[in-house]
């Protein structure tokens, strides 16, 4: 009976050079890191249960990488395709899982305002589309199609003429450029805007701090207050934020974040304090600028573009809590996407 005998194995030496680098590699996946360390062995004339015990595996699995990387080189060493399980739902199933996705949960008689995957896959059982399907199902079949209807994402158009010299004005005073010449030191760039909504909670009991053997302890019933508005101005270039809470926002809440600025130094005395500031109610117009300018007239006021107040540096300090509050919701949180403007 003829003796089996080792597959030789003879590498190159930028083969070897690259082998090795994958023998000491600490993110190649395990397996393929104990598969390269075989084929080392065998170039290194191990015998096969030699390499075995070196590499604590079985004396099988040294001969099938072995063989493998002498038919094929380093493709050898991959995992072969598998069928896997068989599907558990079928090509119209699942396309009728996203065409319900598509829909509006009105249209289809259901009292909510949009879908969740855990709404979609029991609506999906109730229409007879399947037997069961769970949450997970329905968000892996909607993450899988490359074609997302329903998605949306809101946008806006500048309308505004006067875009390009608007912008400029903007974007030269955060370069500390003001009609072509640079500022001084003792002028300041103020970026001012106001985010409305906001919830006013109060803990029911004070906050515990921790100890020695204790976590800090948050009460979690709360009282609502109401809501507020939060009018922030933010030095663009000392990257300092004056802050002021109202009511509503409006022309009266403005100006009192105005006193609070331009009353503290070293903005009282500054020779001029620019105001950038985007076209809500609060501050629109000419005669927006005139009003502040007749107060303090040491301040400039100047408008960001129509549509444009993402040009405004507040939104960086804003950014986190805006995306939420400028979001639209779409028919299936469990791919949602908005852009803010």
């Amino acid at each position: 009976m003829p003796v089996l005998r080792a597959r030789q194995i003879i590498v190159t030496a930028a083969e070897r050079r690259r082998l090795k680098k994958l023998a000491h590699s600490h993110t190649a996946p395990h397996q393929q890191v104990i598969r390269v360390r075989i084929v080392l062995d065998a170039a290194h004339g191990y015998s096969n249960a030699r390499i075995a015990l070196r590499q604590h595996v079985h004396l099988d699995t040294v001969r099938r990488w072995r063989d493998r990387y002498a038919d094929q080189g380093l493709d050898g060493l991959k995992d072969r395709p598998r069928s896997g399980r068989p599907p558990r739902f079928t090509p119209v199933q699942r396309a009728e899982v996203t065409a319900l996705a598509c829909q509006l949960p009105a249209e289809t008689g259901v009292p909510l305002s949009r879908w969740s995957s855990t709404d979609l896959a029991a609506e999906a059982v109730g229409r007879s589309i399947t037997d069961t399907i769970s949450a997970s199902t329905v968000r892996r079949i909607l993450a899988a199609d490359v074609l997302k209807p329903w998605q949306h994402a809101s946008w806006v158009f500048i309308r505004d003429p006067d875009f390009a010299a608007k912008a400029a004005r903007v974007l030269d005073l955060y370069q500390r450029i003001w009609d072509g010449q640079p500022l001084t030191g003792n002028e300041y760039v103020i970026s001012s805007d106001e985010k409305t909504s906001i919830q006013a909670r109060c803990r029911c009991h004070p906050t515990l701090p921790p100890g020695s053997a204790r976590t800090m302890r948050i009460n979690h019933e709360y009282d609502r207050g109401g809501s507020l508005a939060y009018l922030a101005a933010y030095d663009v270039h000392h990257a300092r934020v004056i802050g002021h809470c109202a009511a509503t926002t409006g022309i009266v809440p403005f100006m009192t974040l105005v006193e609070k600025v331009m009353t503290t130094e070293p903005y009282a005395s500054a020779k001029r304090v620019f105001w950038v500031v985007d076209n809500g109610s609060s501050h629109r117009g000419k005669a927006a600028g005139d009003r502040l300018t007749a107060r303090f007239p040491n301040a400039v006021m100047v408008h960001t573009p129509v549509h444009a107040s993402w040009l405004n540096q507040i939104e960086i300090f804003f950014f986190p809590s805006c995306s939420a509050r400028s979001s639209h919701p779409t028919t299936s949180p469990a791919l949602t996407r908005s852009k803010t403007g």
